[in-house]
């Protein structure tokens, strides 16, 4: 098919600005002084910056163009530099682009060694982007904060919690929080603790935790991601994944699967799967 695609003259562009806030598609920034067009998906082709560059530098191309083709815009990306891939990546990101944000990590991941940049820092600056923007505006309530654990002898009667930290839900914790290095995490299931009484002294106990709901959670596509970052960048020991026995809590596993497959780090996966009324029906390492 014919795509009509803004073209940019890096020779004429003195890197004013003026294009940017008038695509209305947030394809073009400014970067390293000079307008980039980091995301031919979202270019409309209509032309809306062209008059409001001084120099000239940006036309229309008509171009033979395949159905969108993710690997082929990063590799056209990667000579560009740091930071028009980290712009880009943003860019798939912010418009909830997460087939082609994913095909675009697997394709840098692959190709890590051959890379004129360190793949680590683009993606912490990617994953910093999208922690701020999953916050929820700076609600009090996913402030991290770290617990120190001691025995309970005053009331011996309260069962004490095995919490170590702060926050727990998927889409709020930060893998790179000093808590998480090194450690051995437990990624369960929102509904495990309500169903399994001894959750917090049988599965819990010196462990930290992530939890998510496969089915009801939206955006699933950041598990991946940050299942990936605690495995390759802060390093946990072993995963213990607990579900629940409804078929929907599969997708959990399935989570860390795909996460394994993209991850250069091989971790020991323990998967165990609970009753309704609480009872650990199965535990095998997978």
């Amino acid at each position: 098919m014919i795509r009509e695609i803004v073209k940019i003259d890096e020779e004429l562009c003195d890197g004013c600005g003026l294009c940017v806030p008038n695509c209305h598609e947030g394809a073009l920034q400014i970067i390293d002084g000079k307008a980039r067009l980091v995301s031919d998906l979202m270019c409309d082709g209509l032309g809306a910056c062209l008059g409001h560059c001084p120099q000239g530098a940006i036309s229309i191309e008509k171009r033979e163009a395949t159905p969108y083709d993710e690997v082929e815009v990063i590799k056209d990306m990667i000579p560009k530099g740091k930071n028009v891939m980290i712009a880009h990546l943003k860019h798939l990101s912010d418009h909830n682009e997460h087939d082609f944000f994913r095909q675009a990590i697997e394709y840098l991941e692959a190709n890590r060694s051959n890379l004129p940049w360190d793949l680590t820092e683009v993606k912490s600056e990617v994953h910093k982007s999208r922690m701020s923007k999953s916050s929820i505006c700076g609600c009090p309530g996913s402030a991290e904060k770290t617990f120190n654990i001691t025995s309970q002898t005053a009331n011996t009667s309260d069962v004490p919690s095995s919490l170590t930290h702060w926050p727990v839900q998927m889409h709020l914790i930060n893998p790179a929080a000093n808590h998480f290095k090194g450690s051995d995490l437990v990624l369960a299931a929102d509904c495990v603790a309500f169903s399994m009484g001894n959750f917090h002294s049988k599965l819990l106990k010196d462990k930290t935790l992530a939890i998510l709901c496969p089915k009801l959670d939206n955006n699933t596509d950041i598990y991946v991601e940050k299942i990936v970052s605690l495995i390759d960048d802060a390093q946990v020991n072993t995963i213990t994944v607990v579900m629940m026995e409804v078929p929907c809590c599969g997708g959990l596993l399935r989570f860390v699967k795909e996460a394994q497959g993209i991850a250069k780090r091989k971790v020991p996966v323990k998967a165990i799967i609970v009753s309704v009324s609480g009872e650990i029906l199965k535990e095998e390492w997978v």
